[in-house]
């Protein structure tokens, strides 16, 4: 039996955005035997006063992170290349491959990600599953774990594991500070 990591962890809001009606975030990402990666996020708080967008059938679309969207950055230790992956709960989503910081934008051939949202009154969740590509199944990983929050009055927080100095910025190394292990045989 191969292993299964998983780890939970919380968001905080950056410093200069506003928290309206989100007492909290919670994620939890586990990597798969198969390649696979799969995130909970949960969202505390007055889901009334949060700008969701309505649900749609699931496809590609850019900018998504303007609204409620829920984001991945994977990096390794071995260059600046990396990933993004967008979620939104409208079920629409994004993928993204860097060759360094904000640099060589290109999109990400992948699969679909498989993407569940459930909203009761005080709570947000989202669930999204992604296949990691070949070249990224066997590595440790370095992944910056995020959350655009959009309200109905307007207001925008970003909400991270870490945020660098200055503005909200989800693409900088120090975003990335959860470490996945590579997979191993147990």
């Amino acid at each position: 039996m191969a292993n299964i990591s998983i780890t939970e962890v919380l968001l905080t809001c950056h410093a200069q955005s506003l928290a309206s009606g989100v007492e909290g975030i919670s994620v939890t990402i586990t990597r798969g035997t198969s390649g696979d990666v799969t995130l909970t996020y949960r969202v505390f708080g007055e889901t009334g006063a949060l700008e969701i967008p309505a649900r749609s059938t699931p496809h590609r679309i850019d900018g998504l992170w303007k609204k409620t969207c829920f984001e991945l950055f994977i990096g390794n230790f071995e260059d600046e290349n990396y990933l993004e992956y967008n979620f939104s709960p409208s079920r629409q989503w994004a993928a993204y491959q860097f060759s360094g910081y904000r640099s060589d934008m290109v999109e990400l051939e992948t699969k679909a990600p498989n993407i569940g949202v459930a909203q009761a009154a005080d709570a947000l969740t989202l669930t999204a599953t992604i296949a990691l590509p070949d070249a990224w199944r066997e590595r440790s990983l370095r992944v910056g774990i995020n959350t655009v929050i959009a309200t109905k009055s307007g207001d925008i927080s970003y909400w991270a594991v870490a945020h660098p100095a200055g503005k909200p910025d989800f693409h900088h190394k120090d975003c990335f500070a959860v470490q996945l292990e590579a997979r191993s045989a147990a």
